[in-house]
């Protein structure tokens, strides 16, 4: 039996992301584990998010388990959620004024704050964070990853964030959505994909993607 391995880092939405993998995989273990050998043993790994990326990090740090991340992230299929996906850069904007937070580094590029005040392209203010269901848009070069089979172009999924990705690579980027200008809410490189919406709320397109994780064997 494979394993799939939630990382528990003391931080993240991890039993619901668990509950949903549980769903879309029964033939797969699915293991929320703090362990370091676990998670080097397992099949595929899922690095969840939530709250800040200052704490997220100095939680994440004082685990122990960034040797392990690190190596794995190279050779297995790996999954980052929400604020895993902004981990997966290399510095956020948010933390200390003009210092931001080092994050993991594994991509190239940064993690940026939506403006205050939000404004829509008709003069309108949007609320940050920005929460609810938005489109979500594949590129050309995206379109037929693994990840996405089966996922209708422009399928809705839900989101919860302040801050967004901005990759140095625009080839990285494998989903746009719009709020209102076009940003980047899902990266793929090699093994690696992260969403910053939430699958395991998105209905039957969130368990998709999951699904499609769980049986992806990390090549692109």
């Amino acid at each position: 039996m494979q394993t799939i391995a939630i990382v528990d880092y003391g931080m993240g939405n991890l039993r619901s992301v668990a509950k949903a993998f549980s769903h879309v995989a029964p033939d797969q273990r699915v293991l929320i584990t703090s362990d370091a050998k676990e998670i080097a043993g397992a099949e595929r790994v899922v690095l969840p998010g939530q709250a800040a990326m200052p704490e997220s990090m100095a939680a994440l740090n004082a685990s122990g388990l960034r040797d392990v991340l690190n190596q794995v992230s190279r050779e297995k299929p790996f999954l980052g959620v929400c604020l895993g996906l902004q981990m997966f850069f290399e510095t956020s904007e948010e933390g200390p004024p003009g210092v931001g937070t080092p994050a993991l580094g594994w991509l190239k590029g940064r993690v940026a704050r939506f403006p205050k005040p939000h404004v829509d392209l008709d003069g309108s203010v949007l609320k940050v964070p920005h929460m609810g269901w938005n489109a979500v848009h594949f590129p050309e070069s995206a379109r037929s990853h693994p990840c996405w089979a089966g996922v209708a172009e422009g399928s809705a999924f839900y989101f919860a964030h302040s801050f967004y990705a901005v990759p140095a690579d625009e080839a990285a980027v494998a989903g746009i959505t719009e709020y209102p200008r076009p940003i980047g809410v899902a990266v793929a490189q090699a093994n690696i994909f992260a969403v910053q919406f939430h699958p395991e709320k998105s209905a039957d397109a969130g368990l998709r993607v999951l699904q499609n994780f769980s049986t992806w064997n990390g090549s692109f």
